[in-house]
C-alpha cells in the first residue's frame, strides 16, 4: 500500500478459536466516541459508506470478530459459515502488523475448515507473476528460491517474515495463490499521464469501465494523511490528483483480478481471500466498489482493528460501515519485524539511497539519521535503494546490531546501529 498512515491501527496504506458469544455488542452513537475527533475523524471514525451502518459505532473485542450489520461478536467458524453466499472477501491489512497477518491467516483456516476451496489473492504480486507462485504452493521452491524467483523484495517492500507462516500454509495445503495488482510502471504511468494512457493489455485486468466519482473515497484517501506531513502536505494539486488516481488504479486492478481468479464454470466452493491494505478495503469504497457493479457473486470485508486507540486507551468503537466485520487484535509494539524506519529518494532522484524521510522513534531515528543521508553500505552490503535496503534488512531480528555506512555532507560516515522497537511517543 502506498499510502502514508495516519493511524497505526488503520496502516495500509495499514488465534485460537474462541467460543461464540451470544452477547451483542455494544454499539454506541457516533456522537459518544470517545476516539473520533470530530473536527478531523481518523480513517476508522468517517462517517460514510453503507447508510445503514454509518451513523454508529461498532465496538472491537479482542480475539472476538463483531459482524458489524448484527452487532454480534462471533467466533471464527460462525463467521465462515456467515460467509456461505460470499466468492471474494477482502481483509485489510497494516502490513507491517504481525497480528492483521494472524488474524489472515486464521480467516483462512476457518474457511478451509468450513469445505471452503479457498484461493489467496495477494497484493503485493502483479497479475504477471505466476509461474513462482504456481511452483511455490506445489512444493518446488525452496523459501530462498521463492523469494529470488518470484522478485519478493523488487515487487514488495515489506519483510517476508510477515507473510511466511500464510505462504506456508497455502503450500501445505495446495491452496491456489495468484496475484491481483499491476506492475509497478502500470501505476507511473496513471500517475503522470491518466487512466486513458493505459494500453490495451493491461485494460484486459481492470474493469471495464473506472470510477473516479465517489467524494467519500477521495475523503478517505484524504484521511490517511497528516496534515504536517512533509511529503504529501505541500504537493500540487496535479500531484494529488495523480496519487488519489494511482489509488484507483490499484483498487480497480485488485477488486477486478480477484473476481477473475474464480474459476469457470463456477464452482460455489471456491472463495478468493484477498490480502490487500485496509486502505483499499475500507468502507467498501476502494476494490469492492470498482469490483461489484461487475460481479455477480457475493462480496465481503473484514479489518482487524487494534483495540488500543493511538492514545494508549481502550477504543470506543469504529464506524459500523468500516468494514462487514471487525477481527479485534492487540497492539503490538510496531513494526514487528526489523526496519530501518526511512523513506528513499530512489528513482526520482540521482541518488536512489538518499533519505527524504525519517519514522520517529524508529532504528535510523535513534541511530542519528538525518534527511539529506545518502546510504551507502549495511554490514558490507551494497544499498542503492529500497529493493538493496529491505533485503539486506530482512536478515536481521530486533536486537540485532549492524555497521552502517552513509555519506553525509558528502563525507563518509560509519554508525553503529541496534535495530530496536519503539514503544511509541505518548499522546
Amino acid at each position: 500500500m502506498a499510502l502514508p498512515l495516519r493511524l497505526a491501527a488503520a496502516a495500509a496504506f495499514s488465534l485460537s478459536v474462541f467460543a461464540l458469544a451470544a452477547c451483542v455488542a455494544i454499539v454506541a452513537p457516533a456522537a459518544a466516541a470517545e476516539s473520533a475527533d470530530a473536527a478531523n475523524p481518523g480513517p476508522q471514525q468517517l462517517a460514510i459508506g453503507d447508510q445503514a451502518r454509518k451513523d454508529r459505532l461498532a465496538a472491537v473485542t479482542l480475539d472476538g470478530i463483531t459482524d458489524t450489520a448484527k452487532g454480534e461478536v462471533i467466533d471464527a467458524g460462525e463467521f465462515a459459515r456467515r460467509l456461505a453466499d460470499v466468492r471474494v472477501l477482502f481483509i485489510g491489512e497494516e502490513h507491517t502488523n504481525g497480528e492483521f497477518h494472524r488474524a489472515q491467516l486464521r480467516a483462512i483456516e476457518a474457511l478451509q475448515a468450513a469445505g471452503r476451496k479457498v484461493i489467496v489473492g495477494l497484493e503485493m504480486f502483479p497479475y504477471t507473476t505466476t509461474q513462482p507462485l504456481e511452483d511455490w504452493t506445489a512444493g518446488k521452491l525452496t523459501e530462498q528460491q521463492f523469494l529470488e524467483q518470484a522478485k519478493w523484495y523488487e515487487t514488495w517492500s515489506h519483510h517476508w517474515g510477515h507473510y511466511r507462516e500464510i505462504f506456508d500454509y497455502a503450500r501445505d495445503h495446495k491452496l491456489r495463490m495468484v496475484g491481483v495488482n499491476v506492475p509497478r510502471e502500470v501505476v507511473r504511468t496513471v500517475r503522470s499521464t491518466g487512466l486513458d494512457a493505459l494500453d490495451p493489455e493491461t485494460r484486459k485486468h481492470m474493469p471495464p469501465s473506472i470510477d473516479t466519482t465517489s467524494v467519500e473515497h477521495r475523503q478517505l484517501v484524504q484521511s490517511y494523511f497528516e496534515s504536517d506531513d512533509p511529503l504529501h502536505s505541500k504537493m500540487p494539486p496535479e500531484q494529488v490528483e495523480g496519487l488519489y488516481l494511482a489509488q484507483v488504479t490499484w483498487d480497480s486492478a485488485m477488486g477486478w483480478n480477484a473476481g477473475q481468479a474464480l474459476t469457470t464454470p463456477a464452482d460455489m466452493r471456491e472463495i478468493v481471500v484477498v490480502l490487500i491494505g485496509s486502505g483499499h478495503v475500507a468502507y467498501g469504497l476502494g476494490a469492492e466498489r470498482q469490483l461489484a457493479p461487475h460481479f455477480k457473486g457475493g462480496i465481503a470485508s473484514l479489518i482487524p482493528v487494534t483495540v488500543r486507540g493511538e492514545d494508549g486507551k481502550p477504543l470506543a468503537g469504529v464506524r459500523a460501515s468500516y468494514a462487514d466485520f471487525l477481527w479485534g487484535v492487540p497492539w503490538t509494539a510496531q513494526p514487528t519485524l526489523p526496519v530501518l524506519g526511512v523513506s528513499l529518494m530512489g528513482r526520482i532522484g540521482n541518488e536512489p539511497g538518499k533519505i527524504i524521510q525519517i519514522d520517529q522513534g524508529s532504528t535510523a531515528d535513534q541511530a542519528g539519521l538525518k534527511v539529506g543521508d545518502i546510504l551507502r553500505t549495511l554490514d558490507g552490503v551494497k544499498i542503492d535503494g529500497s529493493t538493496s535496503l529491505q533485503r539486506q534488512v530482512g536478515e536481521y531480528r530486533w536486537g540485532d546490531a549492524a555497521e552502517l555506512v552513509i555519506e553525509r555532507d558528502g563525507q563518509p560516515v560509519t554508525l553503529k546501529i541496534a535495530f530496536r522497537r519503539s514503544i511509541g511517543v505518548a499522546k
